[in-house]
């Protein structure tokens, strides 16, 4: 069984599936995917993607801001985030961090919202999703402040070995996604590489960023197979054993998930 770690499920482009999320969800269990993360990046779409856990057995998902989407006031209530964390399908907070690539003017309000879900982070227990873009050094610095047991993953990783080092000395995992299959993605096939066996997971990031042969188009939750099968492929091991350690170290980092043995 596979893993689609870090999915938007409410954003898909369903066109090749007859507008049918049920057929885009059904073609990647055919190919092997067991169980979706569906991510929260607003306050907008928190009970979107509550609903479609809800509605879906394989479905958990994630609250939170986004970096992008904090919005002019700041980071949100408290009270606000820890009443939507508290709900049996929600295992994760996040999508959380700082990107400092495209909105580099709101980097101070950026980092008050992360603070604020890692303190969240530290009330519930529950691990965070983090995203980081040119933002190496605070971005460290504030999970270092934080220090949760519990962790979290850094999604979509982009960065380089000694920032993924970092962040696995802090107890986080590393998540990759169809970047690593681009050709100019050397550097991150290095990161595939190195990264502990028990502390890497796969994502399609969907419906942004597909995989070789499907760059350009937009990302299905079905392609995690791809990405899968060529990062085994990167780090010498067989799909299976490569399919089979991932949807373990899910597990163990979202305890909360409803993942069921294949």
């Amino acid at each position: 069984m596979l893993i689609d770690s870090h999915c938007h499920l409410d954003r898909l482009d369903l066109t090749a599936h007859e507008g049918s999320l049920d057929k885009a969800l059904e073609a990647a269990r055919e190919r092997g995917v067991g169980h979706f993360l569906c991510i929260g990046v607003s306050a907008d779409n928190a009970g979107a993607v509550k609903a479609l856990a809800e509605r879906f057995s394989d479905v958990d998902c994630s609250v939170g801001i986004h970096p992008l989407d904090v919005g002019p006031h700041g980071a949100p209530a408290l009270d606000w985030l820890l009443a939507e964390l508290d709900h049996p399908k929600v295992v994760a907070i996040g999508e959380t961090g700082l990107d400092y690539h495209y909105e580099p003017e709101t980097a101070e309000l950026q980092r008050a919202s992360f603070r604020l879900h890692l303190q969240a982070a530290q009330v519930t227990g529950k691990p965070v999703i983090v995203h980081t873009r040119e933002a190496r050094a605070d971005t460290l610095d504030l999970l270092c402040e934080a220090a949760l047991p519990q962790g979290g993953v850094l999604h979509c990783f982009t960065e380089d070995w000694p920032m993924a080092k970092a962040a696995l000395d802090l107890g986080f995992y590393i998540s990759l996604s169809g970047i690593v299959t681009f050709r100019n993605a050397e550097a991150l096939r290095e990161v595939a590489r190195q990264v502990p066996a028990d502390r890497l997971l796969v994502e399609t990031d969907s419906p942004y960023l597909a995989p070789i042969p499907y760059r350009g188009k937009p990302n299905l939750p079905q392609y995690v197979r791809d990405v899968a099968e060529f990062l085994a492929q990167v780090r010498g091991e067989s799909y299976e054993r490569f399919a089979e350690q991932t949807t373990t170290n899910f597990a163990r980092l979202f305890p909360l998930a409803h993942v069921r043995p294949a």
